[in-house]
């Protein structure tokens, strides 16, 4: 029993020094404190907002008084969340409205769009927060790669479909949820589909460096427009306690310990929201565009991040994608 303990004790030991190693202690996030009625007047849409960072910043946004749609995939999923925002936030709190958005479907984004474009006035900001995470090879329904399709190509329809409204109701933002995890990828445009081969830590990667270049031409695009009135910010959240990990196996003797570590190493969703939050309500950042935060800080990008020529080929490629334009 005491041979076992000793092994078991040095075991765990050497785990919780390599999770240090690799997830730094994470400092003391200070959450964001604003007038309770800053938002009140504003819609606000926040994709997969039924958990984890999401979930958190749809909260905040309610207590701010925001007309909060959910645009989410699992409407179960999404009515539990709402009701559990709705009693966090109090009496005086905004409206939520769920919608369903699969941004694994362009037709199911179209269709999403067609209902806001019908139903609401104005959209004031609209956060790019859906993702999925190193998932196994998976395609589309249109037949993309899963993560690209998702993270990427999902958002970018998206944003395209709702800009003209979103410029009718400037001063408006868009704030685009990426990872620090681009620094990891590039856009393979040999292959950008990973019909030859695929890499799943490496397709993540792509689409969040994707989610920065995207930021990088819109920007610069509504720049030479002049006078849209539309602002778009892209950030990296860190390492935060979330649904996305969920297709990451984990043995099953290393969960607990893992689940300690996380609680010790990584944000809650709560403190990962924080920068969305900011970037979505407050005024230092009114005019900002095209920039990437950490935070609640402007963050330097790789050179990379911000390749106007990638940018470019990516954005028309994207175009060509989702059917904005043809071949």
């Amino acid at each position: 029993m005491s041979a076992a303990i000793i092994v078991a004790a040095v075991v765990g030991g050497g785990i919780l020094l390599i999770v240090r190693r690799m997830f730094p202690r994470k400092k003391a996030v200070e959450l964001l404190r604003y007038p309770a009625d800053m938002m009140r007047g504003k819609t606000v849409i926040v994709t997969g907002a039924n958990s984890g960072i999401g979930k958190a910043a749809a909260g905040e946004l309610l207590k701010l008084q925001a007309r909060v749609i959910m645009a989410c995939r699992d409407q179960q999923m999404a009515e539990e969340a709402a009701q559990e925002i709705k009693k966090q936030a109090g009496p005086e709190h905004g409206e939520v409205v769920i919608k369903h958005l699969d941004l694994a479907s362009l037709q199911s984004v179209r269709s999403f769009c067609e209902e806001i474009l019908k139903e609401e006035q104005h959209v004031d900001v609209l956060i790019n927060n859906a993702g999925v995470y190193q998932c196994p090879y998976m395609k589309t329904e249109e037949g993309f790669e899963m993560q690209l399709g998702v993270n990427h190509l999902g958002h970018f329809l998206l944003t395209h479909l709702l800009l003209d409204l979103l410029k009718r109701s400037s001063p408006s933002r868009v704030v685009v949820v990426s990872s620090k995890l681009y620094k990891y990828g590039s856009i393979n445009f040999d292959d950008l589909n990973s019909e030859r081969s695929y890499n799943k830590a490496f397709c993540y990667s792509q689409s969040k460096l994707a989610n920065l270049l995207f930021t990088h031409q819109l920007a610069r695009r509504l720049e030479e427009e002049g006078g849209t009135g539309v602002t778009v910010n892209a950030l990296t959240p860190g390492i935060v306690r979330t649904r996305l990990g969920r297709h990451i196996h984990i043995p099953f003797l290393a969960k607990p310990l893992f689940y300690l570590a996380s609680l010790f190493f990584f944000k809650s969703p709560l403190e990962g929201a924080q920068t969305p939050l900011y970037l979505a309500c407050s005024p230092d950042v009114e005019g900002v565009a095209g920039k990437c935060f950490a935070n609640c800080e402007e963050e330097e990008l790789m050179p990379k991040a911000t390749d106007d020529q990638a940018a470019k080929r990516l954005w028309d490629l994207s175009e060509t994608m989702v059917g904005i334009k043809t071949q």
